[in-house]
């Protein structure tokens, strides 16, 4: 049995995005805040992703996501870090700055601290661009629920990379 770094659930749907990706002749690019790299990190466990994956940008910190990926600071100001504004500046940064056709961006409140009223612990949001697309890209905010006994941070950030990569589906 072979063993891998992350989880069979991971690791098995990052394996369906290499595949996918590889057979419709496209590479990707990741903009990854709340999930810290764990979706690149799981696309490059599986053999052959580096005819997928062109880069990764893990932009934790506000000014990262300024500096790397080119978010206006009053798109951060205004609608904040965990925003569809956000992930999709991020998303279309990644873009601008890679050679991938398709890139997803995330950000989020992984906890246990963080957390508001308006965008609690388990708030994600997600964005997915494609090259030459008219309009905005596509978003998506989910809450991600967790169990008293689970490490709540964990999980969050764990759901997040998994939905990350179902984006990632052609």
């Amino acid at each position: 049995m072979t063993k891998t770094l992350l989880p069979a659930d991971i690791d098995d749907l990052a394996a369906k995005v290499v595949a996918a990706n590889i057979e419709a002749g496209r590479t990707v690019a990741l903009a990854e805040s709340c999930t810290g790299g764990l979706v690149a990190a799981a696309i490059t466990e599986i053999a052959g992703s580096s005819a997928v994956l062109d880069r990764g940008f893990v932009t934790y910190s506000n000014e990262a996501k300024m500096e790397s990926l080119g978010v206006g600071q009053d798109i951060i100001e205004t609608f904040g870090a965990v925003s569809i504004a956000c992930v999709w500046a991020m998303a279309a940064g990644a873009l601008k700055n890679s050679n991938a056709d398709v890139a997803v961006a995330i950000s989020g409140v992984a906890g246990p601290g963080g957390g508001t009223q308006l965008k609690p612990v388990g708030t994600v949001v997600f964005a997915r661009a494609y090259r030459n697309q008219d309009g905005e890209p596509e978003g998506e905010l989910k809450h991600f629920y967790v169990d008293e006994g689970e490490n709540g941070r964990a999980s969050i950030r764990r759901q997040a990379t998994l939905c990350a990569l179902e984006l990632l589906l052609p």
